[in-house]
């Protein structure tokens, strides 16, 4: 099974520690976050994709051409135009189920082999702060109902935590190009989801890393 991870974007809430390190490879206890993430990758996993763009030389340095046992293999995202054009850009590299994720967050082990037991699924986890993530309506059968990138008024408390479970048939589903020129898997989802169900599953262990004093808080989780 494949793992696409994105791995491209600047981490400008972050700076300055990614003035001059792309954000995947800052530190958290003294390990890169990607190495955090891949190495929590179910056994099951046997090729890593990484979209690479913003001081992507590092990222390849850093994991070469196999990490923690696994293949790896890249993808330039040259411009920063969203998640969904990250993800299209896998299309011809993507074949069946594949995990997808993104270089950003800390997931735990048991939840990452959960999701993963499902044919399509995402992860969430309650949030006291819907403004700040993708919330996630579930439908009364449990799978994907609604998918809204912060909203203002959020119609439920569960944040999407950029988990997934998808196969190639997201591919027939092309993103939108939204008002600040970029293109997110958001829509892309939502409309897959109507053909092909989404379990929706909460997750236990999620430490998102988007600004300075995550990492503290992250540390402390992780001691």
């Amino acid at each position: 099974m494949q793992c696409v991870i994105l791995a491209g974007g600047k981490g400008t809430r972050l700076r300055p520690l990614t003035d001059s390190c792309p954000k995947p490879l800052v530190k958290v206890a003294q390990k890169p976050l990607l190495d955090h993430i891949v190495s929590s990758l179910p056994s099951a996993i046997d090729e890593i994709i990484v979209v690479v763009g913003y001081l992507g030389d590092q990222i390849k340095e850093h994991c070469g051409n196999k990490f923690f046992g696994r293949k790896v293999t890249y993808v330039e995202q040259e411009e920063q135009k969203g998640t969904g054009h990250a993800l299209w850009l896998c299309k011809d590299l993507v074949k069946g189920r594949f995990l997808y994720m993104f270089a950003d967050d800390i997931h735990g082990e048991k939840d990452l082999l959960r999701v993963t037991s499902f044919t399509r699924s995402m992860l969430v986890y309650p949030t006291k702060t819907p403004e700040r993530f993708g919330i996630v309506v579930r439908n009364p059968d449990g799978t994907l109902g609604e998918f809204i990138e912060k909203p203002k008024h959020a119609p439920s408390n569960l944040a999407s935590t950029g988990v997934f479970v998808l196969d190639e048939h997201i591919f027939e589903y092309p993103p939108t190009k939204e008002q600040n020129g970029e293109f997110y898997h958001t829509d892309m989802i939502v409309e897959y989801a109507k053909q092909y169900p989404i379990a929706v599953v909460e997750q236990e262990t999620w430490i998102p890393i988007g600004y300075q004093e995550d990492i503290e808080r992250a540390e402390k989780l992780l001691s």
